[in-house]
């Protein structure tokens, strides 16, 4: 039998990649964003490496096809590629549609500031914690970047992941427990400030976001 994990990575890629194929090539400069997207990969593995490690989450051996790398299941280290693709098709398509939307840049610098307020709070409340701590740090890097080089990409990035957070919390969802009685990734409460958002630790939606506009940051200074 497939496991769970496997088949959620392969029905999110499907159709994304079946665009890309035979549809409309929304990424087009597939070298650059072979970069960003290892790049970010590296990143964020090195990050679940040491957290797997430290118990502060794991993975439900059911739901893996059982090959691991560095303590990591396979399907863990696809995650970080087939995600950020699926996400960023998402937000090149919907721009494709609607080339002319984007939040005003006054709007934008206050959402950029309100975040980056909102994570040092987090992380200076939170110093024992250490989802919290690493989680809001990268968060808030990645928006005070955005802020400085990128600040138009902001101004769309912001609408798009509202729509990204719809499937990936659907992934995510299904990966904490959503719709079976184990969840696929577990997660060390202790570790993190212990707010769900259903089966989703909080944490969650600053790590997507630190994942996909870190790649969408680095794809763009690449290709310009």
């Amino acid at each position: 039998m497939i496991p769970l994990y496997f088949i959620i990575l392969m029905a999110s890629l499907i159709i994304p990649l079946l665009f890309s194929i035979f549809k409309l090539d929304f990424i087009k400069d597939w070298k650059n964003f072979g970069i960003s997207t290892t790049f970010i990969a590296i990143l964020f593995l090195i990050w679940d490496v040491i957290f797997t490690s430290s118990g502060i989450w794991g993975f439900n051996d059911d739901f893996c096809l059982g090959i691991y790398f560095l303590k990591i299941p396979l399907e863990e280290w696809l995650f970080f590629f087939i995600i950020p693709f699926c996400s960023l098709f998402t937000h090149f398509a919907f721009f494709y549609a609607l080339p002319n939307i984007k939040l005003p840049k006054g709007l934008t610098l206050i959402i950029s500031l309100c975040l980056i307020i909102l994570s040092v709070v987090l992380i200076y409340s939170n110093l024992q914690k250490s989802y919290t701590v690493v989680n809001f740090s990268f968060l808030l890097i990645t928006i005070v970047l955005g802020t400085i080089y990128r600040l138009k990409l902001l101004q769309q990035f912001y609408i798009s992941f509202l729509i990204i957070l719809i499937p990936f919390i659907i992934v995510n969802g299904i990966l904490t427990g959503a719709v079976t009685e184990a969840p696929i990734v577990w997660y060390n409460d202790l570790e993190n400030l212990g707010i769900r958002l259903y089966t989703i630790p909080i944490e969650d939606v600053g790590y997507a976001f630190s994942m996909l506009f870190g790649n969408l940051l680095i794809f763009k200074i690449l290709k310009d």
